[in-house]
Formats: C-alpha cells, sequence, structure tokens
C-alpha cells in the first residue's frame, strides 16, 4: 500500500472508534452497538481500512500489546480482600462454574453445530468464557440495580476477564502441543509457556513495586512506567514465546493491586483515556476483517450458541453460583441475564484463530466470526431487555436519594434526623469520638472508619451514594474531600462555604459550588444553631416565612434536591421543604 493509504486508512479507523463511541454515548447505548457495525460496515464497503493491509505481519502483535495494557488496567482494579461474605462467595462460583460450564457446552455444541474439530470447538469455547466488563459497566450504569447486583456483576466482570485471557492462552498452547508427535514434548511446551508468563508478570511487578516504592515520581510519569513495564514485559514475553504477553500482564496488574505499600491513584486518567480508544480502535479493525462471505455459513448456528449460552448455560450458572446463599431468587434470575461479551473475546479470537488455522487445525478460520456474531447477539439482547428484566424482576435501585452527610457537629446531627423523616436513607461518618456518638445517640447510620479510604482506592463502599454532603468544622478537609469524592460518587459532592473567600489553605481555591444560600457559610449554620435555630421540614405549601432559611427540597418521587450559591430549586406541589427555622 502506499503511505496516502496508510494516512487515510488509519485515520478513517480513529474517526470511527472515536465517532461510535460519541453516538453510542448521545444515543445512551453500548458502544459495541455502534463500534461493531460500523467496523463491519467500513471493511465491507472499503478496503481502506483493513488493519491487515494496513499494517501487515504487525497487526496481531499490536493487537496482543494492546489487550496486554487492558487486561492489565482490569487487573489494577482486583483488590480481592473487599470481596466479603456472600458475595465473595457468589462471585468465586461465577467465576471457576462459569468457565467451567461455559467452556463444556460451547464446545460440545461448536463441535458438531458449528462443523469444527474439537480443537477449534474448546478454542472458541474458551474465547467464549470472558463476560466484558467495559460492556457491563455502562449497562449497569444505564438499568442501576440495586447496589448489590452491581457489586456481584461488576467482581465478575473484572475478575472473568482476565480469567479468560489466561485461559485463553493456556488452552491454545494447549491445543498447539496436543498436535504436536510426543506428549512429552507438547506438555512441556505448555507449562513452559504459563511459567514464562506467570514468571514474568511477577518478576515486572516486583520491579514495578521497587521503583514506586523507592523513587518520588510525578503522576504523569509514574503512569508511563506502568504503560512502559507492561507493554516491555508484555512484546518480550511474546518474543519468547507466543502469546504470554496476556499472561505477563494479568498477573502483573494483580500483583501490582495486591502487593502492600502502594498506594495506587483510584483515577488513572491517562490510562483510562488510553484504554478507551484502545477498545474502539481494537473493535473497529477487528470487524473490518470480519467479511461478509466469512459470516455466510456460521450466522444461524452462532445465533443458536448464543441462545445455548444466554437461555441455558448462564441461568445455570447464576443459580448454582447462588445456592445456599442469601441472594433472592429474583436477584438470581437478572445475574442469569447478564453475561455480554466483549473486548478480550474479540481481541483474542482475532490472535488465535489465524494461528490456529496456519496450523491446519480444522474449523479455526470460524473462530473469529463465530465469536464476531456471539458478541454482537449478545450485547445487542441484553442492552435492549436488560431495563425491563430489571424492571420486571423487581430489582432496580429505589429513586430515591441515599446522602452521605460528613461531619457530626450538632445541627449537622439534626439536618441528617430531619432528612431522615423526610424518608431518606441517610447515612452518616465523622471521624471524632464524640461526634460519633452524638450520631448513634440520634439513632442514625453511622459509615464504617475506612470509608473515605475506600473512597480513595476502588471506590466500592460507596456504591448506592447518591450525593454527599460535606459538613465538618474543617473547610480545608471540606474542599480536599470534596475534590477526591467527586471520582467515587454517582451524585453531587457539595461542601459548605468557607466563612470568607480567604480563609484556609486549600478552601478558596479548589473551586466547586458551594451549599445554601448566601450567608450560610459554616460558622453562621453553627451560631445560628447555637442560638436556638433547628432544621424542620414542612410541605411545600407556601414559600419560606421570615427567619426560615431554606437549606433543601425532596422531591415526590425522595430526590434530594439542594440549595447551592449557584442555584435554588423553585419547589412544586407534593415536595418537601427541609428549612432552618430560627427562634
Amino acid at each position: 500500500m502506499t503511505a496516502d493509504q496508510v494516512y487515510v486508512g488509519l485515520g478513517l479507523i480513529v474517526v470511527l472508534a472515536v465517532g461510535s463511541q460519541l453516538l453510542a454515548r448521545r444515543l445512551r447505548v453500548p458502544a459495541l452497538l455502534v463500534l461493531l457495525p460500523a467496523g463491519f460496515v467500513a471493511g465491507a464497503l472499503t478496503d481502506d481500512i483493513d488493519p491487515e493491509r494496513l499494517l501487515g505481519p504487525a497487526f496481531s502483535p499490536l493487537v496482543s500489546l494492546a489487550v496486554a495494557v487492558i487486561l492489565y488496567d482490569a487487573g489494577l482494579g482486583l483488590d480481592l480482600k473487599r470481596l466479603r461474605g456472600h458475595n465473595r462467595r457468589v462471585v468465586v462460583r461465577l467465576l471457576w462454574l462459569g468457565a467451567l460450564l461455559t467452556l463444556v457446552s460451547a464446545a460440545l455444541f461448536a463441535v458438531p453445530v458449528l462443523h469444527m474439530s474439537a480443537q477449534a470447538a474448546v478454542m472458541l469455547a474458551a474465547i467464549l468464557v470472558v463476560s466484558g466488563p467495559t460492556v457491563v459497566g455502562p449497562l449497569l450504569a444505564f438499568v442501576r440495580p440495586t447496589e448489590r447486583l452491581r457489586r456481584i456483576l461488576v467482581w465478575e466482570g473484572a475478575l472473568i476477564d482476565p480469567v479468560g485471557g489466561i485461559l485463553g492462552a493456556l488452552v491454545f498452547h494447549g491445543v498447539l502441543a496436543g498436535g504436536r508427535p510426543e506428549f512429552g514434548s507438547g506438555l512441556g511446551h505448555f507449562l513452559a509457556s504459563a511459567g514464562v508468563g506467570v514468571g514474568a508478570g511477577a518478576a515486572g511487578a516486583a520491579v514495578l513495586w521497587l521503583v514506586l516504592r523507592r523513587v518520588r515520581l510525578s503522576e504523569e510519569l509514574e503512569t508511563s512506567l506502568q504503560l512502559a513495564a507492561v507493554v516491555g514485559v508484555a512484546a518480550a514475553c511474546d518474543a519468547l514465546r507466543d502469546d504470554t504477553g496476556l499472561i505477563s500482564a494479568v498477573v502483573m496488574g494483580m500483583a501490582t493491586a495486591n502487593l502492600p505499600g502502594l498506594d495506587l491513584p483510584t483515577r488513572r486518567p491517562f490510562f483510562e483515556t488510553l484504554v478507551s480508544l484502545v477498545i474502539g480502535l481494537l473493535f473497529v479493525s477487528i470487524s473490518a476483517t470480519v467479511t461478509p462471505a466469512s459470516l455466510r455459513h456460521v450466522v444461524l448456528p452462532s445465533l443458536a450458541l448464543t441462545a445455548l449460552l444466554v437461555l441455558v448455560t448462564r441461568p445455570l450458572i447464576a443459580h448454582l453460583a447462588a445456592a445456599g446463599t442469601d441472594v433472592p431468587v429474583r436477584e438470581r434470575w437478572f445475574i442469569g441475564w447478564m453475561a455480554p461479551r466483549g473486548i478480550v473475546a474479540a481481541a483474542t479470537a482475532s490472535t488465535f484463530s489465524s494461528e490456529l488455522a496456519a496450523h491446519h487445525i480444522g474449523g479455526a478460520e470460524r473462530i473469529l466470526p463465530a465469536t464476531f456474531m456471539v458478541i454482537v447477539a449478545t450485547v445487542s439482547l441484553y442492552g435492549l431487555t436488560a431495563f425491563p428484566a430489571a424492571r420486571r424482576l423487581g430489582v432496580l435501585r429505589p429513586a430515591r436519594s441515599r446522602p452521605l452527610l460528613v461531619g457530626g457537629a450538632p445541627w449537622a446531627v439534626d439536618l441528617a434526623g430531619a432528612l431522615s423523616g423526610a424518608g431518606l436513607d441517610v447515612l452518616m461518618w465523622a471521624g471524632a469520638d464524640e461526634e460519633r456518638a452524638r450520631i448513634r445517640a440520634a439513632g442514625l447510620k453511622l459509615a464504617p472508619g475506612e470509608l473515605f479510604a475506600s473512597a480513595t482506592g476502588a471506590g466500592a463502599e460507596l456504591e448506592g451514594i447518591t450525593s454527599v454532603l460535606l459538613l465538618t468544622g474543617e473547610d480545608d478537609f471540606n474542599a480536599l474531600a470534596s475534590l477526591t469524592l467527586r471520582e467515587s460518587v454517582e451524585g453531587e459532592v457539595g461542601r459548605l462555604a468557607p466563612p470568607s473567600a480567604s480563609h484556609g489553605v486549600v478552601a478558596p481555591y479548589t473551586g466547586g459550588d458551594a451549599l445554601f444560600g448566601p450567608g450560610l457559610t459554616r460558622p453562621e449554620l453553627a451560631r445560628k444553631y447555637a442560638a436556638g435555630a433547628r432544621v424542620v421540614t414542612r410541605s411545600a405549601d407556601g414559600p419560606p416565612a421570615p427567619g426560615e432559611h431554606l437549606l433543601f427540597v425532596v422531591r415526590p418521587e425522595g430526590r434530594l434536591v439542594p440549595v447551592t450559591r449557584s442555584g435554588r430549586p423553585e419547589p412544586g406541589p407534593g415536595d418537601t421543604l427541609v428549612l432552618l427555622r430560627e427562634p
């Protein structure tokens, strides 16, 4: 190809990837629903975006390295200590039962229906084990199921992707090893490949741990170091033994997340941007390689395989995983209706299918188009039916707000009691023992002491919180906590206004909208309360009287709307007003 053709092809891939994600965002649908058809149609209409022609032999290595970055990023979120109780039991069972039953059922079905050899069928089944957290996350954000369901499914999605990556690489080497004339040499090849990936991943994580512990780095350089480490280790592994880089990337991510003494940030803007772009580029590129001719004989068999996985295998896995736990039957059915396939399935299929076809494994050329069809079918099905299914099963998260109030001053406890009396599920947190005792004495829910440690880690403890109100007596703490918690809370984070624009080291410079109307600063609220003012609630049957200061409006559906310096909600029929009433 000429240089001009390469420029046009690469430019189209980037534009299609980002444009499809923007369109999906506007349509409020999973990005894969747009990325896959866009790449497939573009590949069918023009040869300009055929990545195998654009990049030649570099395409497959680049896909492997891109997937390694994605798996490393997913591994960084795998702090296994956060899985507790019955949730942990369910997630663990979903992993091993899901991998086992999906592998067996898909392999047995693919042999006669897709006319594959046993080796190709096992490879396809191993690829389809993964669920796809890049699809599950946006779907759950749209559906908004109960907090417990969200947590279980997010953890399963985050864990099954690296597990599936490892399984796919091991099965790939096992299939190739099984074709060798001597069993001993084949088994040795299999074990050596696994050992290379695990050993290199552990060594890479150890080097990262030493450097990050001993050298003070900026956030940008720390991120660059991690990217260089994972790409370097994965590339070295793949150069030594094919496709062992995926194993090393997963091991590096999991080890780095669980090694003691490392304080990695929750948000990794560069990594998140890179992963989002890589996902778009990979889906457009991979789907462009799937030609209409390759789908001609696999569409109906692949849809039949999808029906087996969706209607039989996944519900069976969900009910077996939840057996003997306190997960209700309705939630078990929803777990059984949420297993879309995503980027790792597509990338591993693209990487492994051509290699197996080159080794003359029967039916290997059908692995990629079959995987493509299963991804399209599962994403479309779950994307269109997840919300109606959750509503029918009654597992949607209540629409009522669940605010977290931080601070234990007498007026803040009074405010929490008023919000609770208005029908909201209120949670409080305070650091001082005296304030915590005051909260308990008022009969309010007290958040665990590790709340903010969780918020600056994986943020799992703040799932279900719709807003955070920072009401402590320390203006700088309120300002810094607001910056941190904005990344861990789905809704708004509000803080008290300091007494003046110059008060505090941090507070005057962090920006953000302050709670309550003009004049209701932190010290002024405390002064008015000490003088006899109290927090009260009443129906919105008239405007606030003299001496009444509007703090919040609680809508009829239970949504909490605060008064801020920049905006004052207009009360309507059925609303409840939360007021500070002076004596």
